[in-house]
């Protein structure tokens, strides 16, 4: 039963951490048609960011989350503008372009903060441990699934019940006819580009709580980000919320019974959603 509770609790902090990465990835490309593969470096830099000033220079741990998701959203904010609204529908040219960015800004996470692996570091009120019904778990991860489902809850109310979300759902939906109405689209997509840039900066930061902080995580978080979108479909937070959970509980339960296997349990659930539901389990038509 311990064995139960703890590998869950573990996997839905990971997998909270995923949705925030594949929510953003997934926004991005249902309003502006652009995928986004240097999502990961965004998550990266606001990771580094975020050690920056909370381990290399004291300040306090939510000031160090909140920079470091502005640093990812204002630099996602200048790709956007200067490079990712030139190749809508571009699909070759975006996975090119997005690639480069993530070997650029991997190599740059390595000239400013070094090569070496950096330890997880979270706030003074989060160290420590959780006791309840004979458990012990940190209570940064337990803080991780709060945030996460607190951060999920906002997404889904601003994507379906807000006019904003009516918006951005309706240029998922027919981009011209939304920008035949008045509505400037443009505007609407330059603003979900830095909201999810920004949500990817402040995961880092958080996600930082359990992996730490290395130049690897651009790629390996993205991987695993991927998959969910697979898995729980493009264009809902829904989708992305449930692919998350789901993944981070498969890769939790199979790196505690079946170390060496537990990334091929995990690209096969993908496999297995792609084969009975290729747009995901909770995808847009």
């Amino acid at each position: 039963m311990e064995f139960l509770v703890l590998s869950t609790l573990n996997g839905l902090s990971y997998g909270l951490i995923l949705f925030l990465l594949a929510a953003g990835i997934s926004l991005i490309y249902g309003v502006m048609g652009i995928l986004n593969l240097s999502h990961g470096a965004l998550y990266m830099v606001g990771a580094y960011v975020g050690w920056s000033m909370a381990v290399q220079n004291g300040y306090n741990f939510w000031l160090a989350v909140l920079m470091g998701g502005l640093a990812a959203g204002l630099l996602g904010l200048v790709m956007e503008r200067v490079f990712f609204r030139r190749l809508y529908k571009q699909l070759n040219e975006q996975v090119l372009l997005t690639f480069g960015f993530i070997y650029i800004l991997t190599n740059l996470s390595i000239w400013i903060w070094g090569a070496t692996y950096q330890a997880s570091f979270t706030a003074p009120i989060l160290t420590g441990s959780f006791h309840i019904a004979g458990l012990t778990y940190p209570i940064a991860r337990i803080s991780v699934i709060f945030i996460g489902l607190i951060l999920a809850i906002g997404l889904w109310w601003l994507q379906d019940k807000t006019r904003v979300g009516a918006i951005v759902r309706a240029g998922m939906d027919d981009k011209e006819i939304t920008m035949s109405l008045g509505i400037n689209l443009g505007l609407v997509s330059t603003s979900v580009f830095f909201l999810g840039a920004f949500i990817a900066g402040f995961a880092g930061v958080i996600g930082a709580q359990l992996v730490g902080v290395s130049p690897t995580l651009s790629i390996d978080i993205l991987l695993l980000s991927m998959v969910v979108l697979v898995i729980g479909g493009l264009g809902s937070v829904q989708g992305a919320l449930l692919g998350g959970i789901l993944i981070g509980c498969i890769d939790a339960f199979g790196k505690a019974l079946f170390p060496e296997l537990a990334m091929f349990f995990t690209y096969l659930a993908m496999i297995i959603v792609l084969a009975v539901r290729p747009r995901g389990l909770l995808g847009r038509r």
